[in-house]
């Protein structure tokens, strides 16, 4: 495969953390207004579902979108994504009932299915192997910009303006993301594309799932239960301890994987892959304990604040791991399997949460403290594998 010569620092490169900063911004600001509103239209009891159904269709998705990133190439497949942003923004305000609320949360899941996927191919081929977790975390730390800008822009717009504005406004988002896309160089060798037909959607049995990068994609399932949690309870949970900007928390906790982000992919080159997510993992359990048992405004950004640092140490390493156990050709279907993993993680914890929880605040704390048992699990799993030089330290391959 052709490579760019070019430092980790290059414009591609650059390009692409902007390009993601714009799209992670687009759909996550919706995310801390959308309980309200889906309450506000008679569906209070279907919360579970608005990032349950959002993680299905990503899920469905990451099949297609590793085929076609391997075949018709990087960039397209990015486009997709920002494409879906764009028409679904604009959608919500015209389709205000429940039902179509549940569609759209569908058909936007798409979205996430096919972006990141591209995405993390698209770093892996304008950066050397070497640095591969440092890349993943100076993108993972642009994309969490996006998660902090997002929900405070986006709870800020809700409470000024209105809901359609704040809808409009991450169309926007994802427009400028595709303005983006639209100057960049693909980066998928020529003899290796292959023309958009029929047969391109069509996915066999081993199109599906990469055997060689399991491991990390159990790892990446198991530690994304939290997140679907997290989206799922905070806003409530934040609003019942007196917080009126529902954004904060995951402010919070965004700027606090900012700061680690970087530094944690860099460690994750030196000392190893599993080394390092096992110190997150340690985190991401003290995190969700503190949430649990904390009952105010304090302890809830003492708890965003751990969880953040918990997230920027998995987040580059999880996929450095990834791309490190992944074959050069067949990097997008092995992007797409950790992707089907954390989707599937994100749809598990959303789904179990909404169902147990069904507005009966006192039962969130207890929540938490299963989506730590479900960390501490992953924690065991990796203090039990045995690997081989795959993951571990690359600065000497």
């Amino acid at each position: 495969m052709q490579r760019f010569s070019h430092p980790i620092y290059n414009i591609p490169f650059a390009l692409l953390c902007l390009s993601s900063l714009l799209f992670s911004a687009s759909f996550n600001m919706l995310i801390p207004e959308l309980p309200a509103y889906l309450s506000s239209l008679g569906g209070g009891e279907y919360k579970g579902l608005i990032i349950a159904l959002f993680t299905l269709t990503a899920g469905i998705s990451r099949p297609f979108s590793g085929k076609l990133t391997d075949t018709i190439g990087r960039v397209p497949v990015m486009a997709v994504g920002s494409v879906v942003c764009f028409v679904c923004g604009f959608l919500y305000p015209v389709l205000g009932s429940v039902a179509g609320f549940l569609f759209l949360r569908l058909v936007h899941g798409f979205s996430t299915g096919f972006k990141p996927t591209a995405t993390a191919a698209y770093v892996a081929d304008v950066v050397p192997r070497a640095r591969w977790g440092e890349a993943a975390g100076i993108h993972g730390l642009c994309f969490s910009m996006g998660m902090a800008i997002g929900p405070a822009v986006g709870s800020a717009i809700s409470q000024y303006y209105s809901i359609d504005a704040l809808f409009y406004c991450s169309s926007v988002f994802a427009l400028l993301s595709i303005v983006i896309l639209m100057n960049m160089k693909e980066t998928l060798a020529p003899e290796q594309r292959q023309p958009l037909r029929w047969s391109s959607f069509r996915i066999a049995r081993t199109d599906i799932i990469d055997g060689r990068v399991m491991p990390a994609a159990i790892v990446t399932l198991l530690s994304y239960v939290a997140y679907g949690v997290i989206l799922t309870l905070i806003p409530d949970w934040s609003g019942h301890l007196g917080v009126a900007n529902r954004g904060v928390f995951f402010v919070v906790f965004t700027i606090a994987s900012l700061l680690i982000r970087f530094v944690a992919g860099r460690l994750s080159d030196q000392y190893g892959r599993v080394v390092v997510i096992k110190y997150g993992l340690i985190a991401l359990i003290l995190s969700l304990s503190i949430l649990g048992w904390g009952d105010n405004l304090l302890w809830l950004m003492v708890g965003a604040a751990v969880y953040g640092i918990a997230t920027g140490i998995l987040s580059p390493a999880v996929n450095a791991w990834t791309i490190d156990l992944s074959h050069p050709q067949h990097r997008g279907k092995a992007m797409a399997t950790m992707y089907i993993a954390l989707e599937a993680g994100i749809g598990i914890g959303a789904l179990v949460s909404g169902w147990i929880y069904h507005d009966a605040v006192f039962r969130i704390p207890l929540i938490l403290y299963g989506a730590a048992g479900v960390a501490v699990i992953a924690w065991l799993y990796l203090l039990g594998y045995r690997n081989d030089s795959s993951g571990e330290k690359i600065t000497n391959l």
